[in-house]
């Protein structure tokens, strides 16, 4: 488990992916010195990893949920498969290993972008059935940490690691120059100017202005990545429910601020709410299924579905990672 330490560091970046460790540091009252050995720490042994995102809405993306009903035989190596391609994401084996749920970033101007929905998984060996939901609202999520990752640091220290959002106003919005810098970014949102410098073939000082111009229109955010279980999430469970639609902004409203989840978000599909629960053992999840759900009449129905190993988070596979 993590000491206080550790979850002040990780609290810290979560609020800004890319702050120094000496200001870190500072914040939290140790020395830059053991912030940077608890990084590099968490990194080797949690699996900890800053990631730099775009926001779908800038980005000309659209979201969707798959879901791949599989033998058992095949489940492992698509799920594998399919964490290898660049346009997905969340790649996680559920319901026994006999179902994937993967997220899928189309952009709307390619129609060719489309194949992995239309062309090539009902072509792919193993699978039984597929279902996909487009993504209309997320309500917690993205941009949004669990609340479990959260909670280490005071209002006073919060504010003292916002960023500067006063940034240069950005020249024009996210395009295709800037594909090798947010690759990048994606692999390790703590990539230094010279990293990404090199990555993107600019000088110290574009990347420098580029990075600031972006972060300032908020066209991109950072997340971090690390294994839960670290934080006692060691049962969690993909939930979809089904909601009067009439009543659906009020429901997923209102379970955004339930600490055991992580996501939530309404979609398309026979089921119009999905949300992902972290919970402590089976017994935690029971008690939130039955007393906290339970009291929204106006979810019709709910299925639940066990997550048995997280293969691909946003930007990395992660075969040998069991949540």
């Amino acid at each position: 488990m993590l000491d206080d330490v550790d979850r002040g560091l990780i609290h810290a970046l979560h609020i800004d992916g890319r702050a120094p460790f000496s200001k870190i540091a500072t914040v939290l009252g140790v020395s830059t010195q053991t912030i940077t050995r608890r990084y590099q720490r968490l990194r080797a042994t949690a699996g900890l990893c800053v990631v730099g995102l775009t926001d779908p809405g800038h980005a000309g993306h659209t979201q969707w949920l798959v879901r791949l009903t599989t033998t058992t035989a095949s489940g492992r190596n698509l799920a594998n498969s399919l964490a290898r391609r660049p346009d997905t994401s969340w790649v996680k084996l559920t319901s026994g290993g006999t179902e994937i749920l993967l997220v899928v970033n189309i952009p709307r101007a390619s129609a060719a972008s489309r194949s992995l929905l239309l062309r090539d998984l009902p072509r792919a060996a193993g699978i039984t059935g597929v279902s996909a939901h487009y993504v209309l609202h997320t309500y917690l999520g993205g941009p949004t940490a669990w609340r479990g990752h959260i909670t280490a640091l005071r209002e006073q220290q919060r504010k003292q690691l916002e960023p500067n959002r006063s940034g240069p106003t950005p020249r024009r919005g996210l395009a295709d120059s800037d594909a090798a810098l947010l690759n990048a970014l994606q692999q390790d949102g703590r990539a230094t100017s010279a990293q990404l410098a090199t990555a993107t073939g600019w000088s110290q000082a574009t990347v420098s202005r580029r990075l600031a111009e972006l972060r300032a229109a908020q066209a991109i955010f950072f997340d971090v990545e690390l294994d839960d279980a670290r934080f006692g999430a060691t049962t969690q469970a993909l939930l979809w429910m089904s909601v009067a639609p009439s009543q659906l902004d009020r429901v997923a409203t209102a379970l955004a601020e339930h600490e055991e989840l992580a996501f939530v978000a309404a979609t398309t599909g026979p089921t119009n709410l999905v949300a992902q629960a972290m919970c402590t053992d089976p017994e935690a999840l029971h008690h939130y299924l039955t007393h906290r759900l339970g009291a929204f009449e106006d979810i019709r129905t709910l299925e639940t579905a066990p997550v048995l190993a997280t293969v691909k988070a946003v930007a990395r596979q992660e075969p040998g990672r069991r949540r």
